[in-house]
């Protein structure tokens, strides 16, 4: 019997993703067992499941193929006419849970893999001719695959000069500049360039394969089910023991560990960041730069990690809060000590609501921020998006500010628990959303607390990014013509709701060892007047172009999204004594916005980005690629004057958040590169006018017809 965790989660989900089964040992009866209970999931708990039938079966073929691999640079004709025989059967293979097809590409991936490794480093060792005139087409869903490896091989010269191309231009330009500065420079040499450049692809290559060797059957098996998955709807996927793992840390924003981001590189375990507060940072004994070479338990021998999977050395450097960890660590000057370091909860700042005071022309107003809606589901109670959105606007509050800015841009979702809540900051009580559950169900979330936090002038910040969460927050707080939504115009336009559901409980007496979860799409929500968010996202009230206004980015634009429907209004009344404000304060702005030179130039820009979109075609010519180059410098030189804005406002810090930025210079460089980023913010700069409008009206006694003239 399937359970559903308790807490509804709202996400949004880019392109495939290659996730990991973690170090496990290959057996094909779990596997076997792994598209039985995945099957069952999803024909039982999708909110609307998919016929499994031929077409069903074609369409994970190539969605599958398109994973492992979708730029056509492994597999040749002979391999997808072979792979063929399987087109139209897969459905039959996966109601008979087997897979025939999975290990008939996954051995033949395998073998194309180590021919490609054997066959590429000669093309390095050949200087690449930039004079020659070829081209590269980059639309590799258009591209046929390779009809022998000796076409592969080509397949490969073409990749390779490509990305070399740029490298060798880059060179070659900066040799050109500190000539220009210097005339007694000796410029190096077009062959010691290009020399240069191949040396520098190599080692790219060198990383390119050491990631590829890192993956084991299990990681294709993963591609293998999500694209079964992907067929039901974009956000319904598998999610493999360690994607488990990273799932719950990105919705919760916080891991127990030791505070360290760290990558593989030649086959080294680096760090490459220290997070702020975590007990590397605190310990002050490393540093980015530095290599682990072993890892050691409490009692236990060290485990020598030189060219283990990341993923595995992840798995024995975290930990239990208050355990210890014995890293052995290669300095930056080369020195190998051994750094015990407890353990400890670390929470990830960047992912956490903040806030700042903007000062204009003498008005205060806040900012508040909010990357997602986090949450721990083991414990809604510890720290979560509402209860921090409550933190900031008590605090904004104390500052005396006259307005609020509600930044929810590139927000994709997150706890719809804490979406409930946090509406119910800014109405007295009443409907937030409505959810239809699997089976027809619908259930309406209300804000029972009748306590308001902010009654104050308010402006919700969104763009095509924000999804999901934020469009039930922007959705209700503007049916409740309680905010003003100013952004793109619409939201990403996902409507609909995931569960994450553990394939350990589905079964009992699992000698599998873990079998990971299925994040299904198991409700659809709904705004209070009835209409869905699917889709059609949320529409501002003040639409302001940014870059990607005319690219194809939303839900609409994913493969297989859920259609768009209405149901039946909640019962809900909206602010009526905002409403004549509002539309004073939207007009003002449209006006502005009409008239302002760089939303011209913006919107200019959308467009050209849009007419690059589909440009697939690249020259490998040396002399051409310079041609293209100046052509885009001289259509782009008008778009560098949008980098000229700076707008007249200033901040303040809170006195809390002072307190904490004094005593660690990286958040306090965070903190002024943020700041500084928001002062070039063009659409920050308008949301406080917005404000400024609808402050201007709340304090005077003129009657708005008077104030619109």
């Amino acid at each position: 019997m399937m359970k559903k965790i308790a807490a509804l989660t709202v996400l949004v989900i880019g392109t495939f993703v290659l996730v990991a089964f973690s170090n496990q040992t290959n057996n094909p009866s779990k596997d076997k067992l792994l598209i039985e209970i995945v099957s069952y999931v999803l024909s039982r708990g999708h909110f609307s499941p998919t016929e499994i039938n031929d077409a069903f079966s074609e369409k994970v073929y190539m969605n599958y193929l398109n994973g492992i691999d979708g730029r056509h640079q492994f597999f040749i004709k002979a391999d997808i006419n072979n792979f063929d025989a399987f087109k139209k059967k897969l459905d039959d293979q996966i109601k008979a849970s087997k897979v025939d097809f999975f290990n008939l590409t996954h051995e033949k991936f395998l073998q194309r893999l180590e021919q490609v490794k054997a066959f590429y480093p000669a093309l390095l060792e050949e200087p690449f001719d930039f004079s020659v005139k070829e081209k590269i087409n980059i639309d590799y869903e258009k591209t046929p695959y390779a009809s022998s490896l000796s076409e592969l091989k080509n397949v490969w010269r073409k990749y390779f000069k490509f990305n070399a191309l740029g490298t060798y231009a880059s060179l070659k330009e900066a040799e050109e500049r500190k000539q220009e500065e210097d005339s007694t420079y000796v410029p190096k040499t077009d062959v010691e360039l290009e020399q240069e450049t191949r040396e520098a692809l190599k080692e790219d290559m060198k990383i390119y394969f050491e990631v590829r060797d890192d993956l084991n059957r299990n990681d294709f098996f993963s591609i293998y089910i999500n694209a079964i998955a992907l067929q039901f709807d974009p956000h319904t996927n598998y999610l493999a023991p360690s994607a488990k793992e990273r799932f719950d840390q990105n919705i919760s924003g916080k891991f127990e560990g030791i505070g360290a981001r760290l990558t593989k590189r030649n086959q080294e375990i680096e760090i490459v960041e220290i997070i702020s507060g975590g007990p590397v940072w605190r310990g002050k004994q490393i540093e980015p730069g530095d290599k682990i070479l072993k890892v050691a338990q409490v009692n236990e021998n060290p485990v020598d990690v030189m060219g283990m999977r990341l993923d595995d050395v992840i798995k024995l450097i975290k930990g239990p809060k208050g355990t210890q960890v014995f890293l052995t660590i290669k300095k930056v000057d080369a020195s190998i000590v051994v750094i015990p370091i407890t353990r400890d909860v670390i929470e990830l700042e960047e992912a956490f609501a903040k806030s700042t005071i903007i000062e204009k022309n003498g008005k205060q107003f806040g900012l508040i921020n909010l990357p997602r809606f986090y949450v721990d589901f083991q414990d809604y109670g510890n720290r979560n998006a509402a209860t921090d959105v409550k933190k900031e606007i008590q605090a904004l509050k104390k500052q005396g500010v006259s307005g609020i800015v509600f930044d929810l841009r590139n927000n994709g979702g997150g706890s719809l628990q804490t979406v409930v809540d946090m509406a119910g900051y800014f109405i007295e009580k009443g409907p937030i959303v409505q959810v239809k559950s699997t089976g027809g169900q619908k259930q309406i979330l209300k804000d029972e607390d009748s306590s308001i936090e902010w009654d104050g002038p308010l402006v919700v910040l969104v763009n095509e990014f924000s999804a999901s969460a934020s469009e039930i927050l922007a959705a209700a707080l503007q049916d409740y013509k309680r905010a003003i939504v100013l952004g793109s115009k619409q939201t990403y336009g996902k409507g609909t709701v995931q569960n994450v559901i553990d394939l350990n409980q589905i079964i009992s007496g699992n000698t599998y060892g873990d079998l990971g979860a299925m994040k299904v799409t198991t409700d659809k929500f709904y705004r209070i007047n009835g209409g869905s968010t699917q889709l059609e996202g949320v529409k501002s009230d003040i639409i302001f172009p940014n870059r990607y206004s005319y690219i194809d980015t939303g839900e609409k634009d994913q493969e297989n999204p859920l259609e768009w429907d209405r149901i039946t209004p909640a019962d809900y009344s909206p602010w009526t004594t905002t409403s004549d404000a509002y539309v004073y304060a939207i007009e003002r702005s449209k006006q502005r916005l009409a008239d302002n030179p760089y939303v011209r130039l913006i919107d200019e820009q959308a467009k050209w980005v849009k007419s690059r979109q589909d440009d697939f075609a690249f020259s490998l010519n040396y002399q051409s690629y310079i041609d293209q180059e100046e052509d885009e410098k001289k259509k782009t030189e008008k778009f560098k004057k949008l980098n000229d804005f700076q707008s007249v406002i200033s901040f303040k810090t809170l006195p809390r958040d002072l307190q904490l930025i004094q005593k660690d210079d990286i958040l306090k460089e965070k903190r002024v590169r943020w700041e500084e980023s928001l002062s070039k913010d063009i659409y920050v700069d308008e949301a406080i006018n917005v404000l400024s409008d609808l402050t201007e009206i709340k304090r005077t006694t003129t009657p708005i017809a008077q104030l619109k003239q």
